[in-house]
């Protein structure tokens, strides 16, 4: 039996065939593309959240700062009669109440007495002479914290040459 002549529709159909899985590829790389830039989009949106909340914490921090000093005066200022009064001890219990908040939302406060002196994270407000050549924090005149990596408000120090 001879053999019949393909139809002219069948090469129709092979570019056809061509034409549409060509397409399909498009779309698939269109796909890919869209998926990788939702993904990237989701990233940044979360990194933004996550600084906007660091920010906030900052913010909130700074103002409960001073707050915190004037409460740490009052108490280093207590005269000896008083020391063992009820209401300064309810007093100290806030001021660890606020250290205890501070600390669950991240803050932290600088280590400072006996620390060697850290531009990063103390401003010296005075050095005293000492005999060596290390600058070593002697005296803590007020609270510096940190948040993570970024410096909320730098400890300000008295500083002696050890």
């Amino acid at each position: 039996m001879p053999k019949a002549k393909q139809p002219i529709h069948k090469k129709q159909d092979d570019t056809h065939i061509s034409q549409l899985e060509g397409q399909v590829q498009e779309l698939t790389e269109a796909l890919q593309r869209e998926r990788a830039d939702a993904i990237n989009l989701r990233r940044r949106h979360d990194e933004e959240v996550g600084r906007m909340r660091q920010y906030a914490t900052i913010q909130v921090a700074r103002e409960l700062l001073p707050v915190i000093d004037n409460f740490e005066r009052a108490l280093k200022h207590i005269p000896q009669e008083l020391a063992t009064n009820d209401y300064v001890k309810g007093v100290a219990t806030i001021v660890k109440q606020f250290e205890q908040v501070l600390a669950k939302i991240g803050v932290e406060r600088i280590k400072t007495v006996g620390e060697q002196f850290n531009p990063t994270y103390h401003e010296a407000v005075g050095i005293e002479e000492g005999d060596g050549q290390t600058e070593v924090v002697s005296e803590e005149l007020q609270a510096g914290y940190t948040l993570g990596d970024e410096v909320i408000r730098h400890a300000m120090v008295k500083v002696v040459l050890k």
